[in-house]
């Protein structure tokens, strides 16, 4: 690997520490935290995309803190798949509730390099004892830098290290696609800009998500129009993006029985050097498993 840094997060920007520093796990305890309540604001704060999925196990990690009173600086979620055809592809399982993703990962600058592993370990073992059903968790890596429209950095690309570290499965790649960025260089939901441009329903609180992130407001009832005149101006944009690394870690012996069939491929490599492109070091030729 070519880095010797841990990325960490605070107010959605991303900080680094020594990958080689050490944290004191006496000072540091991790437990089930509220979803809505704890690990939404936390996260919606904290984590580059300032959204929280929809959740069905959040941990928290907690450092001493002053008075003898704990401070939270780390917010992992485990959430529904993001649809439930990955679950059979990913996972080989028959069964979607049989699988979670690892839907935000997420620590403060406070949290030394090793504070990674050893916070997800630990809230694997919490998944596997309050949610015995879920018997494999699908994580992704997005190796393409998020940036704003004015060039700062928001998201560097990643490979998946930590899940590799770990021991995960590497499926290879999700499918390709096209993203609309928002000036902020985060990208705007496919299906929020059908509803805009059919008029579904829920299209106002999709027009409202553009809106509150600097897009003019809409003067009439056209707003396939309206649509069309971000793009135009450039204030929306759209974006080739070649596919989230894939990671699968297989929780038990039934979860790697079901999953004997699947690839269990050469993890990726990190060529820092590619800047706002995909930072996989070329030639990757793994098969997409989308």
């Amino acid at each position: 690997m070519l880095v010797d840094r841990s990325q960490r997060w605070r107010d959605r920007r991303e900080r680094y520490v020594p990958a080689a520093s050490e944290i004191d796990p006496s000072t540091l305890s991790v437990d089930i935290i509220d979803c809505m309540k704890t690990a939404k604001p936390f996260i919606e704060k904290t984590h580059y995309s300032g959204s929280f999925p929809a959740s069905r196990l959040s941990l928290g990690l907690f450092q001493n803190g002053k008075g003898g009173r704990s401070r939270l600086v780390g917010a992992c979620t485990f959430s529904q798949p993001m649809n439930n055809a990955s679950v059979p592809l990913r996972t080989g399982l028959d069964c979607h509730r049989r699988a979670v993703d690892l839907g935000r990962f997420v620590l403060l600058d406070d949290v030394a390099g090793n504070g990674e592993t050893w916070f997800l370990s630990r809230a694997m073992r919490a998944l596997r004892r309050e949610k015995p059903e879920v018997l494999s968790v699908i994580s992704y890596a997005d190796p393409v830098q998020r940036v704003t429209a004015d060039g700062a950095i928001i998201k560097p690309g990643h490979i998946g290290r930590i899940y590799a570290v770990m021991g995960a499965a590497y499926r290879g790649r999700a499918s390709a696609r096209i993203d609309t960025l928002c000036p902020d260089g985060q990208p705007f939901n496919d299906r929020k800009l059908s509803k805009i441009r059919s008029g579904e329903q829920g299209h106002a609180y999709s027009v409202d998500g553009l809106v509150s992130v600097g897009a003019p407001a809409p003067t009439d009832d056209d707003l396939r129009g309206w649509l069309a005149g971000l793009y135009a101006t450039g204030f929306l944009t759209r974006r080739r993006h070649p596919g989230n690394h894939v990671y699968v870690f297989e929780m038990t012996r039934a979860a790697r029985l079901a999953a004997r069939g699947l690839p269990r491929l050469q993890y990726p490599q990190l060529d820092a050097g590619r800047g706002s492109r995909d930072v996989t070091a070329l030639p990757l030729l793994q098969t997409a498993c989308t």
